[in-house]
């Protein structure tokens, strides 16, 4: 692969744009906000959102993880968040509840899978993928631990082509995450019976969080404060309090239910009413 070509773009700890070429982080952007919880628990944890710290945390995901270049690790296990679309992936999958997944993954674009471990080990360490270009090596290695990836030349992120594409290929349940509300429409349209989860929705507008409200089966509140005010208000659980996910669904409650059902945790339940807004928030809103 020609090394110019080799970029990737990711959206990522309070929306800052971060490109990585060569293996090199070349660029940070300014961030949409100042503080997030979970990535005061990052295991390099980003206390203040600044670019000079989300720069030093994603060169310690290269280092540690081979993120962006052929040395990617695509396998993991255990959980990074409580909540998050790849552990509620991963317990559907253990359940039976789907059968494959639709996800994205730096260096190989939209891949279907149908492993737990692929699933924790390429969406757990990534989110807010914007681009990505090919890096044979991980696309190699996806395959070989059974995922799909819907088009190896380009490694074009497709969730909309990557779920139609799951049900061609067997599926009966087919989880998919999406970050574009457009994605979540199109998908529901063509995939009624798709499990649309949404991530990433910091900086989402209104009529955004609308569309994704009347389409997704759970939302990724993220940051987001229309997701917490229209989402939250109409969702039927809410898991989390930091960074909630909403279930808008009796599909996407269920699947919460049954990851709780299957954890040793202690669990409070209690009927209210949504969204309920713990003590540490992002900061701000947006």
């Amino acid at each position: 692969m020609d090394s110019s070509s080799d970029e990737h773009i990711i959206e990522a700890i309070g929306k800052c744009r971060i490109v990585v070429r060569n293996g090199e982080v070349v660029e940070v952007g300014p961030p949409l906000i100042a503080r997030c919880p979970l990535a005061e628990r990052f295991a390099k944890p980003v206390k203040e959102i600044t670019p000079g710290a989300v720069k030093e945390n994603w060169e310690n995901r290269i280092r540690q993880f081979g993120m962006c270049t052929e040395r990617r690790q695509v396998l993991g296990k255990g959980e990074f968040v409580g909540f998050g679309a790849s552990e509620l992936i991963s317990a559907g999958l253990k359940f039976g509840i789907i059968d494959r997944a639709v996800i994205a993954s730096d260096g190989a674009g939209t891949v279907i899978v149908d492993s737990p471990g692929l699933v924790q080990g390429i969406g757990g360490r990534m989110s807010g993928l914007v681009r990505t270009t090919p890096i044979p090596a991980v696309i190699a290695r996806i395959e070989e631990h059974g995922g799909i990836v819907l088009d190896p030349a380009s490694a074009r992120m497709d969730q909309v082509a990557g779920t139609v594409l799951a049900y061609a290929e067997g599926s009966k349940n087919v989880a998919v995450t999406i970050a574009l509300p457009s994605d979540a429409t199109k998908i529901r349209n063509l995939c009624p019976d798709a499990l649309i989860i949404a991530v990433h929705t910091t900086g989402l507008s209104r009529e955004e969080v609308e569309e994704l409200s009347a389409s997704a089966d759970l939302i990724t509140a993220c940051a987001s404060r229309w997701v917490r005010e229209i989402a939250g208000s109409r969702a039927l659980l809410q898991a989390g309090t930091a960074i909630p996910v909403f279930a808008m669904t009796k599909r996407g409650k269920s699947l919460i239910l049954d990851k709780l059902k299957e954890s040793d945790e202690q669990v409070f339940i209690k009927g209210a009413k949504l969204p309920f807004a713990g003590d540490f928030q992002p900061e701000p809103l947006v």
